[in-house]
């Protein structure tokens, strides 16, 4: 009878795990090629990034740029991954331009096999998945922060420990030495809490470290992986030295949840008489001060494995996408190219090789949109070597944006002052032996219509040197007259009917010729004679332009 029922709960117990197992997999099976339904921790997903040195590649893209381009929205569109460890190793990568052949090479190959092989992929996501808790993001701290210092006086709490420990012993065979240890408990007592404020640092990470090395072991027995680090058992190795002392961290985070308040009062009382918590915590993070580069490496192979998974998702729930084309010949050539994050985007197409690019058009029209989906599959091919276009084709480039330009009244900085600084890094980075890309939207716009356009054409002249490209767009047409031997013009336009306005978002070559401002203003029933004095300083404005443009060119 007993057997029976000791069966019964058996097999209902293998049959949980089965189903478990089963939901596990279609659910993984079924997230292939989806957006994440997921909230998302900048000020965490970013912390890698932050502390890391990234001095070496071949450009660190700004703050600024990101804003301008809308990063952070592009980073939830691009992320498939299934760890907060890959999350936060993706977010570093696209931020971190910086051309690895080989590597690339590498990671096409094992993009196609995750692509191909479901259950390959799957069976690695199962594994990677235990980093999913969002304990994993504090692991980076790890091998990027300092680690707390052992006190001054922590010879006395060796002291104080042993002390505990002979008394205790003493006071088998004399009584009186269980008042010693009663005593001691209490200096420990004040000791063991002091502490917790140092231990609750790591109590997440060091746990999350001992998954991590647990991860990377089984992802590294794949042949097919250890290409991407052929060394890194030395590491995972290396770690597991410190496992037995990690071990009591692991025990600690699993009572603050999962343990009855009876056992984790003994246990208390065990690691305050002995003061195991301090003297394992200073242990441990002089142990693993020394092994931060073995973590890192770890920590970037999960991490990379993650990664290529997620861009294997991201390809598959593309309907048009392609691997860029790394030229050497200082022309960006396009085909349908669309913003990745504009749902049924408009595509559009362009060469770009000996001048740059000069965009008008009204607004709402396409054009900002237009310059960001360039900057964007620029970053997104040199990182993840994806391009949200039939082909796209460029040199190695940097990318620099003007385009979101805002007050900083914190630091008593003016739209226009804002703009001014912003512009002298661009000039300052188009004198270099890099080849950059720009990217500009209504150039000063904060200032005056005369210094404007002045300003902005010998700003725009003065960046198209050191074969940069440029994209920038205006409101301003006397500048499509004073650049076009340097620019390319092409503008996007809209179509007013009756009381409609329709956008096609299509990039026409030449200048835009129609105006259609005032003509909005008349389809929304501003007042008839706003419109009709509007007209008409309309067509007098038209006539000393024609006649001051005219002049302006001849001298220039």
């Amino acid at each position: 009878m007993i057997n029976d029922i000791l069966f019964q709960i058996k097999y209902k117990f293998s049959q949980i795990f089965v189903n478990r197992k089963k939901e596990t997999q279609l659910r993984l099976k079924e997230s292939f090629g989806k957006l994440k339904d997921d909230n998302f921790d900048f000020e965490s997903i970013e912390k890698y990034f932050r502390n890391k040195d990234n001095s070496k590649t071949y450009q660190t893209l700004s703050d600024k740029t990101c804003n301008d381009l809308d990063f952070d929205d592009l980073f939830m569109f691009l992320d498939r991954t299934t760890s907060k460890v890959g999350q936060q190793y993706l977010y570093n990568t696209l931020r971190t331009i910086n051309l690895n052949e080989k590597q690339t090479t590498l990671n096409e190959s094992l993009i196609t096999e995750l692509s191909d092989n479901a259950d390959l992929r799957i069976s690695l996501q199962k594994k990677i998945e235990k980093l999913k808790d969002k304990d994993a993001y504090h692991i980076a701290t790890l091998f990027q922060e300092e680690h707390l210092k052992k006190p001054k006086w922590f010879f006395v709490i060796k002291l104080l420990s042993f002390a505990s420990l002979i008394s205790l012993i003493l006071g088998f065979f004399n009584p009186l030495f269980f008042i010693v240890l009663l005593g001691v408990f209490c200096v420990n007592f004040v000791v063991h809490y002091w502490n917790k404020n140092n231990l609750a640092q790591y109590v997440n990470s060091i746990p999350q470290l001992l998954i991590l090395n647990n991860v990377a072991s089984h992802l590294f027995s794949n042949p097919l992986l250890k290409e991407i680090n052929t060394n890194l058992s030395k590491s995972i190795k290396l770690i597991d030295a410190v496992k037995s002392s990690m071990s009591f961290f692991k025990l600690e985070a699993k009572l603050q949840g999962e343990f009855e308040i009876i056992v984790w009062l003994l246990f208390e009382i065990f690691k305050t008489m002995f003061l195991l918590e301090p003297l394992l915590l200073f242990g441990v993070l002089n142990r693993l001060n020394t092994k931060r580069d073995e973590i890192e490496n770890v920590f970037k192979f999960v991490g990379h494995v993650d990664m290529l998974i997620s861009i294997a998702s991201l390809r598959n729930g593309l309907d048009t996408f392609c691997l860029p084309i790394i030229n050497t010949t200082n022309e960006i050539k396009v085909k349908d190219v669309s913003h990745p994050l504009i749902i049924k985007c408009t595509t559009n197409s362009i060469n770009i090789s000996d001048k740059s690019v000069l965009l008008t058009g009204s607004n709402m029209s396409g054009k900002t949109s237009f310059i960001r989906a360039i900057g964007l599959n620029v970053i997104t091919g040199l990182t993840i070597n994806t391009c949200f276009a039939k082909s796209m084709s460029f040199p190695l480039l940097k990318v620099f944006s003007a385009i979101r330009i805002s007050d900083d009244l914190m630091n008593d900085k003016s739209y226009y002052f804002e703009e001014v600084l912003t512009i002298k890094e661009m000039l300052k980075e188009s004198q270099g032996e890099n080849k950059n890309l720009f990217l500009l939207d209504e150039l000063f716009k904060g200032t005056n219509t005369v210094e404007r356009i002045a300003a902005g054409k010998s700003v725009l002249s003065a960046l198209t040197k050191n074969n940069n490209k440029i994209l920038v767009s205006t409101h301003d047409i006397e500048l499509t007259d004073m650049l076009s031997n340097e620019y390319e013009l092409y503008h996007f336009s809209e179509t007013v009917n009756n009381k409609t306005v329709g956008f096609d978002y299509k990039l026409k070559e030449g200048k835009l010729k129609n105006r259609n401002a005032i003509r909005i203003l008349e389809i929304n029933d501003y007042p008839k004679d706003v419109v009709k004095e509007a007209f008409e300083i309309s067509k007098e404005l038209d006539k000393i332009y024609s006649v001051t443009n005219t002049t302006i060119n001849k001298e220039i």
